[in-house]
């Protein structure tokens, strides 16, 4: 079966890629395809990302699977929630994960409450007008480290310190943060839901 993921990200297609290769699904990008990104207008991941899937169904005529990810910082008020993507630009830099880290930890300098979670959000249609979209949500809680560690990853990875483990998220070998990642337990749950409902 083949499904187009609702995001241009190579990270987030490759992470998703392999956890849902046990359904049998191909999962291709919306660029491959042509499409573009969609409106993100929203102030709730599911919002977003049911937005993001409808837009790839539509486009596509194919079943669309999207992600609507971020880091919600305790000290914040759970920001920068949705803005994530974008977090590094309110502060002057370019849009960029090393900018975005770059950013957090400048704004967290003097910051001692450094819980925080990162969120993903998978919705997935068999059409724009499915009326039960699956939706699918993963939460990993931890801290922000002071300065970024690790090589694994990208996002917030290099600053996400699990304290379970005792490392942040890009030190972890890569089959160990897939599952136990935000976008690891949200895809666990999204592929139970698929076989209980697509298969």
């Amino acid at each position: 079966m083949k499904i187009v993921l609702a995001s241009n990200n190579p990270g987030k297609l490759a992470e998703l890629q392999a956890m849902l290769v046990p359904l049998g699904m191909e999962l291709v990008r919306q660029s491959d395809l042509g499409i573009g990104e969609a409106e993100e207008p929203f102030r709730t991941f599911v919002e977003n990302a049911l937005a993001k899937a409808r837009h790839a169904a539509a486009l596509s005529g194919l079943p669309a699977l999207a992600d609507d990810a971020g880091l919600c910082v305790k000290a914040f008020g759970g920001l920068p929630g949705v803005d994530t993507a974008y977090y590094a630009t309110q502060f002057g830099y370019a849009k960029g994960d090393d900018n975005n880290v770059r950013a957090l930890l400048e704004q967290m300098v003097d910051v001692s409450e450094r819980r925080a979670a990162l969120v993903s959000t998978l919705v997935a249609v068999r059409s724009v007008d499915d009326p039960e979209p699956l939706i699918a949500v993963g939460r990993v809680s931890g801290e922000i480290a002071r300065a970024p560690v690790g090589r694994n990853g990208f996002g917030f990875d290099p600053v996400m310190y699990i304290p379970s483990f005792g490392k942040t998220f890009a030190e972890l070998p890569v089959e160990v943060k897939n599952a136990n990642s935000h976008r690891g337990q949200a895809a666990r749950q999204m592929m139970e839901l698929m076989r209980e409902r697509w298969l």
